[in-house]
């Protein structure tokens, strides 16, 4: 894996905005967006994984978002919460015009998160695909744009969007490792079903040491330095028990790439070494909590508390 990132930031235009077939989906998975007259008259031909020529009778229009399967993936089917590599492109129903692609190349692909997001019309569709699919979704313009005309770029507000996505790899969607017995000490942690963690930050004085411990040990491969691992994670300071920064509040899963310059070196060596389906409490005082870079979004100067599930590792 040379690069992933994430489609909110990939697909920047959609950002500046503000198949299963219908009934039960595959191996009794039942799909949030179902097939329809729209998401059927798309086609999109060439190699899974390259970019396609997409084809369909203008203007498309659809009130509900569809999806149709174009090519049959295999594996188990796909549930909300899990992150997904995808590669996509994306085109105004209304033209047919290309509005944004990803990159199509080997070793790179988007990430997002099937369920509940700001771009439901592809996080919501993802419900029920497999590895290896190709579906087509028309998003309506409510799942698509918020129904907000953007006249810069040619889009009205009854515009549809059009997507092929090419689905290329799946993750966990939380840690699911064996319970490991809590350190006496550390910041004792709670999880809800859908893997959210809540962290309770002790009356005692932070520690002055970076301090990791294992809270579900996952048996999946382990993390070596300079992998891109994707994780969901909770930050809170211990100063003043806030949540700072948790991927969790926005549904969507993050790649971070351990040992550079982007990850703290707390993060960095706690994760080093850890296998997928680890969740990992971090203690890490203010010098291991900075990123090197100057950038990030701990608190300066404060020692914060982490709570890292580890769900994949990009090939």
């Amino acid at each position: 894996m040379r690069k992933t990132t994430a489609l909110i930031a990939a697909i920047a235009l959609l950002a500046s905005l503000t198949a299963c077939a219908s009934g039960p989906g595959t191996n009794g998975c039942a799909p949030a967006v179902s097939s329809g007259d729209a998401s059927s008259a798309v086609t999109a031909t060439g190699t899974f994984g390259k970019a396609p020529k997409v084809n369909f009778p203008t203007p498309l229009y659809t009130k509900t978002s569809e999806k149709s399967q174009l090519i049959a993936g295999k594996g188990a089917p796909i549930q909300d919460g899990q992150p997904v590599g995808l590669d996509v492109t994306i085109l105004n129903g209304v033209n047919g015009q290309v509005l944004q692609t990803t990159s199509y190349t080997a070793g790179s692909f988007s990430l997002v998160t099937a369920g509940k997001s700001t771009i439901p019309a592809v996080t919501e569709a993802l419900r029920c695909a497999t590895v290896g699919s190709r579906i087509a979704i028309v998003g309506s313009p409510q799942d698509s744009h918020s129904g907000q005309a953007d006249a810069t770029n040619g889009i009205g507000k009854n515009d549809s969007f059009v997507y092929v996505v090419d689905v290329k790899s799946a993750y966990l969607a939380k840690a699911n490792g064996a319970d490991q017995i809590p350190q006496n000490g550390m910041p004792p942690v709670v999880t809800a079903a859908d893997g959210t963690p809540g962290i309770s930050i002790p009356s005692s004085t932070a520690p002055k040491t970076l301090q990791t411990t294992v809270l579900k040990q996952g048996s999946g491969a382990k993390v070596k330095s300079g992998n891109y691992v994707i994780v969901q994670y909770t930050g809170v300071s211990w100063s003043d028990k806030s949540v700072f920064d948790s991927t969790w509040q926005g549904h969507q899963a993050s790649v971070v790439q351990t040992g550079s310059q982007s990850l703290s070196t707390g993060l960095s060596k706690a994760l080093d070494g850890q296998r997928v389906g680890s969740q990992v409490l971090v203690v890490a005082p203010p010098k291991d909590a900075a990123v090197a870079d100057g950038t990030g979004k701990a608190p300066t100067g404060a020692t914060v508390v982490y709570v890292v599930d580890i769900l994949g590792i990009a090939q």
